[in-house]
């Protein structure tokens, strides 16, 4: 399709448009697509496991935040179970890019996600559950990173946005329990 040389750039639009056409029912993975389609579509869905678990653990700690600091505390469980379910759309909305189906069966869940349900029996404990479980997402991701690298740029990309928030969530979690603000 492309060829380099040099400096020299060339592209070959006319068989990029004859496949184009051809290739119609494949939706946005062309022939340059380099990655193995189902393995890339078995890390979205076990990631798409973890954002779920997440944002239920979230919403739990957000509902049973008891004590000094636990409105605040709330106040910041409540965020995160938002952009763990933004995080969650996006991987599911990803999946179906590709061409797959993203798995929400509940059953399969907890099985597949990187992160542990825990709920914690004090603020201390769930934020501290929150944190390991963040870190677990961090290095997760990351290795879905390093493993996409150049072969699927827009999986890999939209991974590095969610890491980048996994990081943030993390930081957050890590100052409540040193009670830096």
């Amino acid at each position: 399709m492309t060829k380099q040389s040099g400096d020299t750039f060339v592209m070959d639009i006319k068989k990029i448009r004859e496949d184009a056409r051809k290739h119609m029912s494949d939706g946005a993975v062309t022939q340059t697509y380099g990655a193995d389609r189902d393995t890339v579509l078995k890390l979205l869905n076990d990631a798409l496991a973890t954002e779920i678990v997440c944002t239920l653990r979230y919403k739990r700690h957000y509902f049973m935040a008891k004590g000094i600091n636990s409105e605040a505390v709330a106040t910041e469980f409540a965020e995160h179970a938002t952009e763990e379910q933004e995080h969650a759309d996006r991987i599911a909305e990803r999946i179906v890019q590709l061409g797959g189906e993203p798995d929400f069966a509940p059953d399969g869940i907890k099985a597949r996600a990187h992160s542990e349900y825990k709920e914690g029996k004090d603020l201390t404990d769930m934020i501290r559950e929150n944190l390991i479980a963040e870190r677990i997402a961090i290095d997760t991701y990351r290795e879905i990173v390093r493993y996409l690298g150049e072969k699927d740029v827009t999986t890999r990309r939209m991974f590095e946005e969610i890491l980048a928030v996994e990081e943030e969530h993390a930081d957050d979690m890590a100052d409540l329990l040193t009670g830096r603000e």
